[in-house]
């Protein structure tokens, strides 16, 4: 089914957002908050409001995760444009 914007909204803006809903629909939290820093190419997720992590763990990947005691609260993706 075709998407039919508004002709306010930018293709531009709007198009990558709708490309990314069966990915957001399938998100393993129901709640998250996104945001990546291009000058240095990281993307960071938080699962919680306020992280207040406890514990680093780094992985093989580079891959930040954040956790407070055992629930993981966040992800920091370092090189982030580099990952498909």
């Amino acid at each position: 089914m075709a998407k039919t914007l508004n002709p306010k909204i930018n293709p531009k803006i709007a198009t990558p957002i709708f490309q990314a809903i069966p990915l957001f629909i399938r998100f393993p939290f129901p709640r998250f908050w996104v945001d990546y820093d291009k000058e240095t190419d990281v993307l960071y997720i938080s699962f919680e409001r306020h992280q207040k992590a406890t514990d680093t763990e780094m992985t093989e990947e580079g891959v930040l995760c954040r956790y407070r005691d055992d629930k993981l609260v966040g992800m920091t993706i370092l090189e982030a444009s580099t990952r498909t």
